[in-house]
């Protein structure tokens, strides 16, 4: 108890020295620490009556913000103020800053020589999402920047270099081309229907003897084809002597009215016979020699050859029965058939190249001479009629033949692509654009007519545009599975 006083004074004491030198260390340095903007003169003494000088003023001009980053230096970045987990603020970084120091986190890379500003980033599969800084996706893999002028509203993915090796993917350029479309169409030779001819007797009669007695043999006009008996036509040869003789006996008495009867029933009698079709060299004869003749011989109407007979020897006729079918070959006809889909490419006189199994390595040249009124509903297929010479007989009826007709398929030159590049969903039209480093934008196109191999753009390419011929298929599985991977995942 007796010792309380000394230790209380020597605590008080402690303090007292304490308090006296921090205030004389705090007042040295007070001393010693100018005002910013304060002259040298001051320094080592505060003039306690003088007027504070005031801090130089900041820049009026305001600066731009192109985005915030977090303040630890991770890489994360946002397009507007935030806060992190424990509540500090994102840091700023302008437009106009040249660097961050080295501890902070380092901006988005600037755009590469020649390329424009940095609109946003897209996902580095392909899949639709964006980002307007920088980030990563699940598997770590940075977004990849799309520049100004290269926006492609995130349609474009990406396949890795080995696997566009291993998928077989050739490129062509859409350019402008002349188009030619080849009709293709099958059909069979047939007898041109406008060089036969028939044999018919206009009068009864019975077949003595038969001259042209095989089907197949080929005759030439003029030519007798058999020797036939006709109680009408002797009786109608009996009728002209008669007359004819009738005639010489009237003296020169005989009055004008009755040599004209007489030379009436002369041209009458003649006349039947020329409308049986008797030839002119059978009624010569009958008129030189003044005597029946019991048989006449009946001769080929025309050149050709004997597609028809329906005669034997001794066989009865009656008037009007065909007894033959006399055809000329040297010129045919090759009846195809065109689908309905091709009928806007031809046109009657379009050359056509017809080309026949029987005969390989041969083309024959003939052309589109008619095209039939009527559509067949079975096979969807119009008939068209081609023209083809055949001096040396060697194209034969029913002959199955393949028919090229090359049409224009425009009238000018055309933004072509190969049709392997077109995807057909049924509503709309897609091809695959290789925009390089194994990205591909799909781009839904327009389209006009189609040639040989190649289809007409009429919207949605420019000439110059890179196009996927090959396994574009495939590409296009490719991505729409790991879209649908992703949506698994992301699910």
């Amino acid at each position: 108890m007796s010792r309380s006083p000394p230790i209380k004074g020597l605590v008080i004491g402690g303090i007292a020295v304490a308090v006296a030198l921090g205030g004389g260390y705090w007042l040295g340095q007070a001393t010693h620490a100018p005002f910013p903007g304060a002259p040298a003169s001051t320094a080592g003494h505060v003039d306690h009556g003088a007027a504070p000088v005031p801090r130089a003023a900041a820049p009026t001009e305001a600066r731009q913000v192109a985005y915030y980053r977090d303040p630890t230096g991770k890489p994360d970045f946002s397009p507007e103020p935030k806060k992190d987990s424990e509540g500090r603020d994102y840091i700023p970084v302008y437009t106009d800053e040249e660097a961050p120091p080295a501890a902070e986190a380092a901006p988005p890379p600037a755009a590469p020589q020649g390329k424009g500003k940095i609109l946003f980033y897209r996902n580095p599969m392909g899949l639709p999402d964006s980002s307007p800084v920088p980030k990563k996706d699940p598997m770590g893999m940075d977004y990849v920047p799309v520049y100004e002028g290269e926006d492609d509203g995130g349609a474009v993915f990406k396949i890795s270099l080995d696997k566009i090796q291993k998928l077989g993917v050739r490129t062509a350029s859409a350019e402008l081309r002349h188009l030619t479309h080849t009709v293709r169409a099958v059909g069979t030779v047939q007898v041109d229907e406008r060089l036969q001819r028939l044999v018919t007797p206009k009068f009864e009669g019975y077949v003595e003897v038969l001259h042209v007695n095989t089907t197949g043999q080929a005759v030439r006009q003029g030519e007798p084809l058999m020797e036939v008996y006709s109680p009408d036509l002797v009786l109608a040869q009996e009728e002209y002597l008669a007359a004819s003789k009738s005639l010489q006996t009237l003296d020169g008495a005989a009055s004008s009215e009755a040599r004209d009867s007489a030379r009436a029933l002369v041209d009458g009698a003649l006349q039947r016979l020329r409308n049986w079709d008797i030839p002119a060299g059978e009624l010569a004869k009958l008129k030189g020699r003044g005597v029946v003749s019991r048989t006449l011989a009946l001769p080929s109407p025309t050149n050709g050859v004997v597609i028809e007979k329906n005669i034997v020897s001794g066989q009865r006729f009656m008037p009007g029965e065909v007894l033959y079918r006399i055809a000329d070959l040297s010129n045919v006809w090759l009846v195809g058939e065109v689908y309905e889909q091709e009928q806007p490419y031809i046109s009657i006189g379009q050359t056509a190249k017809v080309s026949f199994s029987a005969m390989p390595g041969e083309i024959f040249t003939g052309k589109l001479t008619f095209i039939y009124p009527t559509l067949s509903a079975e096979t969807r297929t119009v008939k068209v009629r081609i023209e083809l010479p055949n001096p040396d007989l060697r194209l034969k009826p029913a002959l199955y033949g393949s028919v090229d007709i090359a049409t224009a398929a425009a009238d000018h030159d055309a933004l072509a692509v190969p049709d392997s590049a077109l995807l057909d969903s049924g509503t709309r039209k897609v091809v695959l654009v290789d925009r390089g480093e194994g990205r591909y934008e799909p781009r839904e196109v327009k389209t006009g007519a189609q040639a040989d191999g190649y289809v007409e753009i009429l919207d949605g390419l420019s000439a110059g545009d890179t196009v996927v011929v090959s396994a574009n298929f495939l590409i296009d599985a490719e991505s729409n599975l790991r879209a649908a991977l992703q949506s698994f995942h992301h699910h």
